[in-house]
């Protein structure tokens, strides 16, 4: 696995970049985006929206199937990257790039993994 060392992840498969201590980008992780194959739609929530950890927040469509996008961190949706909904193919291509939501007024993060906590999560899972 080519995960980036500097992001937090979540065992959704989602991962976290913190710009400072309260916000904060996701996205999925390049293991979601394997596993889901080609995506051709992302349903995403709207600015202004509350952000739940645990739960789903958007989906994903892929040549496969509908998947869920749980939100790693509890917060308020600060912005949403609009060039997904031209080019949802983008999350595919570079996955640690293509951010879905950016998150602010983040106060749980307390189930997030490093690096090497998420690639031994993912080799336990398969």
């Amino acid at each position: 696995m080519n995960n980036p060392t500097n992001l937090k992840y979540s065992k959704t498969h989602e991962w976290v970049a913190f710009s400072d201590g309260s916000t904060a980008r996701i996205g999925l992780t390049d293991h979601a985006q394997q596993a889901l194959g080609d995506i051709v739609f992302a349903n995403l929530p709207q600015e202004g929206d509350a952000v739940n950890i645990g739960e789903a927040f958007g989906d994903v469509e892929s040549v496969k199937a509908v998947s869920d996008i749980y939100s790693p961190v509890t917060g308020t949706v600060a912005a949403v990257n609009e060039s997904l909904s031209d080019e949802p193919g983008q999350i595919n291509k570079a996955p640690y790039e293509a951010w879905l939501i950016e998150v602010s007024g983040i106060t749980d993060t307390e189930d997030l993994l490093t690096v090497e906590e998420y690639e031994a999560f993912c080799r336990e899972e398969a």
